[in-house]
């Protein structure tokens, strides 16, 4: 009864201070109290009410959320790919072929062997690779991740995943300077490999590893590496070289030279069989030939050089052409304007016409000859067979231009002169010398040498694309060339070229010595030594250039290497 009239006062607000803790209470919470048998009790705090329909809230949308993730497989695939490793195999390259289809590099298989962490690849896979393999090992030791490590065999029998690749090489370097070589990623930097690039390389598509793998790196239970195939669609080029003329004109070269090149035109068409230049350089040690003083990455065939007397049958060219075939009386010297030319020791020939002058090799009538042509018309013939153009090869590879003096130049006495036997401001490359001594071999008409036939599927040898686009002119007429032929058997038979002259079946060509106004430290002028012909000598099937430059004395004489490299030739036949 007390209680309840205690509550009717504090209800009814009678005699009820404001200081009263009910009443405070009952003025903030605007609360209504609910009478029970055992006392009085407050209504729950709307905030808490707030706090208990913001946590419903937010696990309602954490449920939706999770909803969301399931039913989006873009999100699902995103998760997978955190647990999937991808790994690339090196993409193939197309391989060179000579021009009957076989290789000149090949394909050699590589292991690569996968490697997973907690497998203890260090000790296992030490001993089975190089020194660049065994640091990676080393970098790796800790990693957790898979990665692909070069091994030089399969080793699957040892439980170790291993995967085969192919990588060009070539067992044995062949025609190394014109085809080139590849920096450590695999794509071409010198030579035809550069200069193709884009057609060896193909689309560049690696095959691909995929390997569903644990937080920790490691192949997850149950699954096994997947390996993706992928269609590179690389292609082969066809060169013009022969591989075995290409192997035999090698081995001359390096039993006879220390510095210079052999080029090798077939005759009927000028395209090149051969293309050498020594010294070589060891395409698995490139650092060790870069700062050698013989210059072994220089491709002498391409480069330009003073070229001497093996310019003279182009004034005999020009000269029959224009229906001149003078003598003249050698005295072993002649004055230009004040000038001495000599011939060779001084030595005077006597009454020579052409025949005797190309076999003699005389100075002083080709000088004389060069007078009664003219400039205009040494330069015409000149241009005509090459001399002062670029020979392309493929892409940016060309052999260089030369040089050959202008009109205004010859108009001097003295460089006219020196331009008439092959001296003075003219410089040519060994390629110009080979296409100039092929018009001559082949009946008169001019072809542009050339290296490069296609591209080829190598699934089965189907041509693609042609790359070579020879251009051909008749320089002059077969019954001239037919006569300066039989000029240049002489030179073998009875001149300067004697050296060749114990050949079966004969040939044709023409010596050169030419300055080079370098000199060792004794003040011994450098020479580039040089021979040109064909063989055989009645239906020429091989012109040949042979070139020995920078040289002081040398144990073979670049006629000797021509007669060497001819009966190697026949061996072939």
């Amino acid at each position: 009864m007390k209680r309840n009239c205690l509550l009717n006062k504090y209800l009814s607000g009678d005699g009820i201070s404001s200081d009263d803790p009910v009443f405070f209470l009952y003025r903030n919470h605007r609360c209504t109290p609910t009478l029970y048998e055992k006392g009085v009790s407050r209504c729950p705090d709307k905030r808490v009410l707030a706090l208990y329909a913001a946590v419903l809230l937010g696990f309602a949308v954490v449920l939706c959320h999770l909803y969301f993730l399931a039913e989006n497989h873009t999100y699902a695939a995103r998760a997978e790919a955190q647990s999937t490793v991808r790994l690339s195999l090196p993409a193939r390259r197309g391989s060179f072929y000579d021009h009957s289809g076989l290789l000149l590099t090949g394909l050699e298989t590589r292991y690569l062997a996968l490697c997973f962490p907690g497998e203890n690849n260090y000790t296992r896979l030490y001993a089975f690779t190089d020194s660049a393999g065994q640091a990676l090992l080393y970098r790796n030791r800790n990693r957790s991740a898979p990665f692909l490590l070069e091994v030089d065999r399969d080793l699957s029998g040892r439980g170790i995943r291993c995967f085969a690749t192919a990588r060009r090489c070539a067992e044995v370097p062949l025609c190394q300077h014109l085809i080139g070589y590849l920096d450590a990623e695999g794509r071409g930097i010198a030579g035809l490999e550069k200069a193709l690039d884009s057609q060896l390389a193909g689309t560049k598509e690696h095959d691909t590893l995929v390997c569903a793998v644990t937080a920790q790196g490691r192949l997850r239970a149950g699954e096994t590496p997947q390996l993706t195939r992928q269609d590179s669609s690389a292609v082969g080029v066809q060169l013009t070289i022969s591989r075995p003329v290409q192997r035999a004109a090698e081995a001359v070269a390096a039993d006879t030279m220390t510095s210079g090149c052999i080029l090798v035109l077939d005759t009927a068409t000028a395209a090149v069989r051969a293309s050498v230049s020594v010294p070589g350089y060891d395409p698995d040690d490139l650092a060790a030939s870069l700062d050698a003083p013989d210059s072994p990455f220089l491709n002498r065939a391409l480069e330009s050089y003073a070229v001497g007397s093996v310019f003279k049958p182009v004034l005999a060219a020009a000269a029959l052409e224009q229906g001149i075939l003078p003598e003249y009386e050698c005295t072993g010297a002649v004055v230009v304007d004040g000038q001495i030319f000599r011939c060779a020791g001084g030595v005077p020939h006597g009454t020579v016409d052409m025949t005797a002058a190309l076999e003699k090799s005389c100075n002083g009538y080709f000088i004389r000859l060069g007078q009664q042509l003219g400039a205009e018309t040494l330069l015409q013939m000149s241009r005509q067979l090459g001399f002062g153009q670029e020979v392309p090869v493929a892409g940016a590879l060309h052999a260089d231009a030369g040089k050959l003096p202008s009109a205004g130049e010859l108009a001097q006495s003295g460089q006219l002169a020196n331009f008439s036997f092959g001296q003075g401001g003219l410089l040519a490359s060994p390629v110009q010398i080979a296409a100039m001594m092929n018009t001559i071999a082949s009946g008169g008409v001019y072809r542009t040498p050339f290296f490069v036939c296609g591209s080829v599927d190598e699934t089965d040898g189907t041509p693609l694309e042609t790359l070579a686009h020879p251009q051909s002119r008749r320089v002059m007429s077969a019954e001239n060339a037919a006569l300066l032929r039989k000029m240049l058997q002489q030179v073998v038979e009875e001149g300067t070229a004697q050296d060749a002259a114990w050949l079966e079946e004969g040939a044709g060509g023409k010596t050169g010595t030419a300055q080079t106004g370098q000199f060792t430290p004794d003040g011994t002028e450098r020479k580039n030594l040089w021979f040109t012909g064909f063989y055989p000598a009645q239906q020429p099937r091989y012109t040949i250039v042979v070139l020995q430059d920078g040289q002081v004395s040398t144990e073979h004489s670049s006629a000797a290497i021509f007669a060497r490299l001819c009966a190697m030739l026949d061996l072939l036949a």
